[in-house]
C-alpha cells in the first residue's frame, strides 16, 4: 500500500478509504508473501512522512517496536502464531498504562510519570504477541482542552477527542488499530471523523484495570481501527483474554469474525442532536437509510412506536444525566489532583473542579442513577420489535478548528452502556462521516454482524 503524502486535504471514499488493515494481512504472514516486520515498516513510513502534520503521538519507541515484529515475524515463520492479534502493531492513548513508555494523561501534573505495570488491556495484548507502536494525544485527563492533533483528512480540522491521537493515528495509516476510551463519545467521534471504524463493547465486559480511573460508571475502552474486522478482533480478545470489570461477564464466544446478518428492523433515533444536522449530512443519511429500505429493512420511528417516542423524550436530557453521573465519579481523582498542585491542571479541568464536580451531592447522582435506569429500561424494550437503532454518530464532518467535537448523538448509549458501532460509510464535502449502529447488552457479536451486512451493502453503492 502507497503511504499518502502530507496535504492539506484528501476526499474521502468510503469505498476506498485507503487506509492500513492487518487482519487481512495475516494469510500473507503465515504464506511469507511479506511479514510483520514489512508490516510495520509501512507504519514507520507514514509515520515519518505525516506525523509533523498529524501530531497523533506524545511517545514512540520504534526500535522495540522492531524487535517486536521481528519476533513475530519468527513466529510466523515457525508456523507457531501466539493469537489472531500476534505482530500487530497499536497506538494506545495516553490514558492507558504502559510499564515501558510514559502515562502522562495528557496532563503537566503526570509529566514524566513512569508506570510499573502495563494496563490489562495492554498486558494482553501484549501477550497475544501484539505490541505498542507509541502512546497518543489526549486531552487532559481524557477530557478538555484538545490537544495538538489534526484531522488526517483535513489538518485544519479537528480529529475529535479525547481519542484523538488513536484515532488520527490509523486515519493516518500510521496503525491498523488504536486504543481509546469513551465516558460520552470519545472512541466513536474522533474515530467517525478520522474515517475510522470504531466500537465501545457493552458496559462492563471489558476491564478498566490500569486506566484512568474517571467516571467508571460510564467509561469504556474501545478500538478505533482501518477495518470492521480489525476493530472487532481485537476488541473481542481484550475482553476474552483481559475480562471484564468486577462482577461483569466478558464478551461471549470465540474471537472471529460472525457472518453477516440482514436486520429486519432498524430504529432510527433522532436524539437531541438532530437538529444541528447539517443538511448535506441528512442527505447522505436518507440516501442510506432508503438503500436499507429497498433491501427490505424495516426503518421504524417514533413516529411508529411509542416504545420510540419514550425512549426519545427520556434522551433529550441526557447531558444532565451523562453531567450528574461524571461530576460526582469525577470527585475521585480530581480533588486529590487539585490538591496536589492545581498549578499544573489546564484552566478547563481547573474550572470543572471548582464547579460542576464541586456541586455534587450523593443525592444528584442517585438522581441521574434512577434516570439511566428508567432510560436503560426503555431501551430494553425496542429489542422486543427491533435488532438495534441507527443514527448518525455525528451531525457533520469535522468542523474547522480544535474543539473536540459534538457528542449528542452518543452520549445516551454510553450512559446506558449499550454496545455501538461508528462505521465510515458516508462521504460530506469530501469528509468521511460516520453510521451509528447501537445493540443490546452482550449482543455485541450480533451488531457486528449487521454491521458488516451494512458495510457490505453500502460499499457496493460506491
Amino acid at each position: 500500500m502507497d503511504t499518502p503524502v502530507s496535504t492539506k486535504q484528501r476526499n474521502y471514499d468510503p469505498a476506498n478509504p485507503g487506509l492500513r488493515p492487518f487482519h487481512s494481512e495475516i494469510a500473507n504472514f503465515i504464506s511469507g508473501k511479506t511479514t510483520p516486520r514489512v508490516y510495520l515498516e509501512s507504519c514507520i513510513e507514514a509515520i515519518e512522512v505525516r506525523e509533523q502534520d498529524i501530531k497523533a503521538f506524545v511517545a514512540l519507541d520504534l526500535g522495540a517496536a522492531r524487535k517486536s515484529a521481528d519476533a513475530a515475524t519468527e513466529r510466523y515463520k515457525a508456523g507457531m502464531p501466539l493469537s489472531l492479534v500476534d505482530g500487530m502493531p497499536v497506538a494506545v492513548k495516553d490514558v492507558i498504562e504502559t510499564e515501558d513508555l510514559p502515562t502522562e494523561h495528557g496532563s503537566k501534573l503526570f509529566a514524566g510519570n513512569r508506570p510499573a505495570w502495563d494496563a490489562a488491556c495492554v498486558y494482553w495484548l501484549r501477550k497475544g504477541g501484539a505490541y505498542v507502536l507509541g502512546k497518543t494525544v489526549t486531552t487532559e485527563f481524557a477530557t478538555q482542552p484538545p490537544g495538538p492533533t489534526r484531522n488526517p483528512w483535513d489538518i485544519t480540522r479537528t480529529p475529535g477527542g479525547s481519542s484523538s491521537g488513536s484515532a488520527a493515528a490509523v486515519g493516518a495509516t500510521m496503525a491498523p488499530v488504536g486504543l481509546g476510551t469513551q465516558v460520552r463519545g470519545s472512541v466513536l467521534r474522533p474515530a467517525c471523523y478520522c474515517g475510522a471504524y470504531g466500537m465501545k463493547g457493552s458496559f462492563g465486559t471489558i476491564t478498566n484495570q490500569g486506566i484512568l480511573p474517571f467516571s467508571r460508571g460510564i467509561n469504556h475502552l474501545g478500538t478505533i481501527a482501518s477495518t470492521l474486522e480489525d476493530m472487532w478482533l481485537t476488541l473481542h480478545y481484550i475482553s476474552r483474554n483481559a475480562g471484564g470489570e468486577p462482577g461483569h461477564a466478558t464478551l461471549p464466544g470465540k474471537t472471529e469474525m460472525p457472518a453477516a446478518q440482514k436486520p429486519a428492523r432498524l430504529v432510527k433515533l433522532d436524539t437531541v442532536a438532530w437538529p444541528r444536522v447539517t443538511p448535506e449530512t441528512q442527505l447522505a443519511f436518507d440516501g442510506l437509510l432508503a438503500h436499507l429500505r429497498a433491501q427490505g429493512v424495516e426503518i421504524v420511528t417514533r413516529k411508529d412506536s411509542s416504545h420510540v417516542e419514550r425512549f426519545e423524550r427520556l434522551i433529550a436530557d441526557i447531558m444532565e444525566v451523562s453531567d450528574g453521573i461524571r461530576d460526582w465519579e469525577a470527585r475521585y481523582p480530581m480533588f486529590p489532583y487539585y490538591d496536589r498542585d492545581k498549578s499544573k491542571l489546564t484552566p478547563a479541568s481547573i474550572g470543572r473542579t471548582e464547579n460542576e464536580i464541586a456541586a455534587a451531592t450523593p443525592k444528584s447522582y442517585e438522581d441521574a442513577l434512577r434516570r439511566r435506569r428508567d432510560m436503560q429500561e426503555a431501551y430494553a424494550a425496542l429489542s422486543a420489535f427491533a435488532d438495534g437503532c441507527i443514527t448518525l454518530t455525528v451531525p457533520a464532518p469535522a468542523p474547522k478548528g480544535m474543539p473536540t467535537g459534538d457528542a449528542s448523538f452518543l452520549d445516551a448509549f454510553s450512559v446506558i452502556g449499550m454496545p455501538a458501532v461508528t462505521l465510515p460509510l458516508l462521504a460530506v464535502e469530501g469528509l468521511p462521516v460516520g453510521v451509528h449502529l447501537s445493540g443490546f447488552h452482550r449482543a455485541d457479536s450480533r451488531l457486528i454482524a449487521m454491521s458488516r451486512w451494512m458495510r457490505d451493502l453500502t460499499l457496493k453503492r460506491h
